[in-house]
């Protein structure tokens, strides 16, 4: 048990991640009761913006603040044009269709990413650029804290603090939630649902863009399918913490981000993956609304 502490560290910045990309999947959810799972592919391409816009500043030898803050907006807004589109094109178009119609659509939308990923950047790895160092910070005798641990964790936390007062203390954030609480009811209060509807793809896809960012400078390598799986995992981290609750996305990416930590380092990473596929379906059993949410009964 005396590595426990540094698994700590790094479940909780793992975690992290995964509370970005997740918040994504629970704010979509929660307004429109419909899984995005183009969401995970929209998470790639930011990586691909900030990559090449790198390139195109010749960014990848200049390491310091302005980079890093330079390759942050270059994904969150690519990332923000992209969740637009999406929305605007192939979602809209099938707002009153059956909800099978709308599933069938998102997953399109993701191959369609995957494949034109595919095409575009090539199917090799592409080394992500060290615009931060990763340097020692605190050491102790069983752990050490490293610079982009830290940088994870102020930048998410920033990210959250940000999103709770866009949420709960502007206009467009009551809009939001009014939205989400009765749609037919807020459009006649004089809300545009459409235009609420869009800014919630935005700012989800803004999220992904955030955490795409800290991905490849904690993990640098990016590729066209490198959504698949931390998008699946974020996706469970929501259904566990109880989708379309924000509270609840972050809660269950912790907890996700800290059990796959200590799976590695006290079992197998073999069982790395898997645990997050057994963690959907004992929640599923158990508790299908998750730790935060609320069952409700529909109307058929």
């Amino acid at each position: 048990m005396q590595d426990f502490a540094q698994h700590f560290i790094n479940g909780l910045s793992l975690g992290s991640i995964y509370a970005l990309i997740a918040l994504g999947y629970t704010m979509v959810y929660g307004i429109l009761q419909l899984i995005n799972f183009a969401h995970s592919d929209v998470y790639m391409m930011g990586a691909f913006c900030s990559y090449y816009a790198a390139r195109f500043l010749n960014l990848n030898d200049s390491q310091g603040l302005p980079s890093f803050v330079v390759l942050l907006m270059s994904s969150i807004i690519g990332c923000a044009i992209l969740g637009f589109l999406i929305e605007r094109l192939a979602y809209r178009p099938l707002r009153n269709a059956p909800k099978l119609n709308v599933l069938i659509a998102a997953i399109g939308v993701s191959l369609l990413l995957q494949y034109t990923g595919q095409s575009v950047f090539g199917d090799d790895p592409k080394v992500f650029p060290t615009v931060l160092p990763n340097v020692p910070v605190l050491e102790g005798s069983s752990f050490t804290v490293h610079s982009l641990d830290l940088v994870v964790l102020g930048v998410t936390l920033l990210t959250l603090l940000v999103l709770n007062l866009l949420i709960f203390r502007t206009r467009i954030g009551m809009a939001m939630r009014a939205v989400s609480q009765n749609m037919r009811v807020a459009s006649l209060m004089g809300v545009n649902p459409n235009r609420i509807i869009s800014a919630t793809f935005i700012l989800g896809s803004a999220l992904a863009g955030v955490g795409s960012v800290l991905v490849g400078l904690k993990y640098p390598k990016v590729e066209p399918l490198m959504g698949t799986m931390i998008g699946m995992k974020a996706f469970i981290a929501a259904v566990l913490g109880g989708i379309g609750n924000l509270s609840g996305a972050v809660l269950g990416a912790v907890l996700m981000g800290l059990s796959e930590e200590m799976v590695v380092g006290y079992l197998s990473s073999t069982y790395r993956d898997a645990l997050a596929f057994g963690i959907l379906i004992a929640v599923l059993i158990f508790k299908p609304a998750g730790l935060l949410g609320r069952s409700a009964t529909e109307k058929v």
